[in-house]
């Protein structure tokens, strides 16, 4: 069946999954591409619906069973959010983490997203968690959703796979009571260089806010401020470029202690 009807339930419901609208995409989370259906189908996501546009065939990795629906080309181009559709999204069934997710180790290397307001840097960082070898990625109130479509896209898929949780100051502090240390990065001198710094126990990466980075009541649970000694002129990194350096520090001591 061809559906042509911008009213189709299913077509509202991807559509809204696009836009971020849990309640109306009954919590299901849009994804679009090839790329990011293959990785969800790798990672063991659940499909709730396939879509795909008049012009192409059904992918082959799709599971016999999945529900696949066959849109004209301009409803298609009309529920996607990219400039140059492939001609394929679906319906998934997001993964649940909680904060006992991200510390089955005795000690995990923790990323903390306090404020993080630039999809793309998001994503990044939760690409950068997994490529080196971080527990998890927590997301602070103010931090855009790691399902956010530009952030779905810049974490190629690692969001599938990567525990990311929404946590509130009170669970950032009880991490500190279960002897995770909360390192905050930032910019400037009077701060730790990275190098001089200990990543090799349980610890926690706090990146803040592109602008304004980390405000007063994260800076202010922090163990340790360390940096990133720039010797050129620039006072400040790129928040996805200063985690994913210090990420790389951390996997770096861990590989060497081991």
């Amino acid at each position: 069946m061809l559906v042509s009807s911008r009213a189709n339930a299913r077509v509202k419901q991807l559509r809204a999954a696009f836009q971020g609208r849990a309640r109306l995409s009954d919590g299901m989370v849009a994804i679009e591409g090839d790329h990011l259906l293959e990785e969800s189908l790798l990672s063991g996501m659940v499909l709730k619906t396939v879509f795909v546009s008049e012009r192409r065939d059904v992918p082959h990795i799709v599971p016999r069973g999945v529900e696949v629906l066959r849109l004209t080309e301009e409803i298609f181009e009309s529920v996607v959010e990219t400039q140059s559709p492939q001609g394929v999204a679906a319906l998934i069934v997001p993964p649940v983490h909680t904060l006992d997710s991200v510390m089955k180790s005795a000690t995990p290397l923790i990323l903390v997203a306090a404020s993080l307001q630039d999809p793309g840097n998001l994503g990044t960082l939760v690409r950068s968690a997994e490529a080196f070898g971080a527990a998890g990625v927590l997301t602070t109130p103010g931090t855009v959703s790691a399902w956010n479509q530009k952030a779905l896209r810049a974490s190629v898929g690692s969001v599938f796979r990567m525990p990311v949780v929404s946590i509130t100051p009170e669970d950032l502090m009880s991490l500190k009571s279960r002897g995770v240390r909360l390192l905050a990065a930032v910019g400037g001198t009077g701060a730790t260089p990275a190098q001089d710094a200990d990543f090799v126990g349980a610890c926690a990466l706090l990146i803040g806010n592109e602008g304004a980075g980390l405000g007063a009541e994260w800076m202010s649970m922090a163990d340790e401020r360390v940096t990133i000694p720039c010797p050129g002129p620039v006072e400040s990194l790129n928040a996805a470029v200063a985690g994913s350096l210090l990420l790389y520090e951390a996997s770096r001591q861990r590989t060497t202690a081991r």
